[in-house]
């Protein structure tokens, strides 16, 4: 049984909103830690992500690679997106992997989990699916996506993972449960 002492939880007294637009929201949050102080805190709220990772027979992952500007970095990352109002996550991210790289999944995906990147300070729920069956269906619809887009044998990731060139936690936490899950032999093997 999860435990969740009361005494630990920061209370909140009020939030103001400082920012808002349509792709990020800042708040500043009045809370209470524990120890009695009391402060206002910054919380930023983005979109909810849905993200695919497609694993095809030959233990390859479908992949971007591409440039952040914010980062200045280029990189490898999973397909992904913001999910639409009324929209569910698996479907958003069967339609970005369409939209991104021409492949579409075939069958009912595995939810590998719902994570928060940053929760200390952020709010973005990331929900992550992995499809094991794809299909080629033309080319994507939005070519500024990526410079490329690859398949890459699993077994490159940690060593891409060590080396920064797997851009975000929603590239990374996936492809690291999806690996772990291999070697243990739960949900996510083969």
């Amino acid at each position: 049984m999860t435990e969740y002492p009361e005494k630990l939880r920061w209370k909140v007294h009020g939030e103001r909103n400082v920012y808002d637009n349509r792709w990020v929201k800042v708040n500043l949050v009045d809370v209470e830690p524990p120890d009695g102080s009391r402060f206002e805190h910054h919380v930023v709220k983005l979109d909810h992500v849905a993200v695919a990772l497609l694993v095809n027979e030959r233990e390859e992952v479908l992949t971007l690679w591409r440039y952040r500007f914010a980062v200045d970095q280029w990189g490898y990352e999973l397909i992904g997106g913001l999910v639409e109002a009324g929209e569910e996550p698996a479907t958003t991210a069967a339609r970005e992997a369409v939209e991104e790289t021409g492949w579409r999944p075939i069958g009912a995906p595995e939810h590998i989990g719902t994570f928060q990147p940053l929760p200390g300070i952020i709010d973005s729920p990331v929900d992550a699916y992995l499809w094991r069956t794809a299909e080629k269906v033309g080319e994507p619809t939005d070519e500024e996506e990526a410079a490329r887009i690859e398949w890459i044998p699993v077994d490159r990731v940690l060593d891409l993972v060590r080396r920064g060139e797997i851009l975000g936690s929603g590239a990374i936490i996936p492809l690291l449960y999806y690996l772990a899950s291999r070697n243990t032999g739960t949900s996510g093997s083969r």
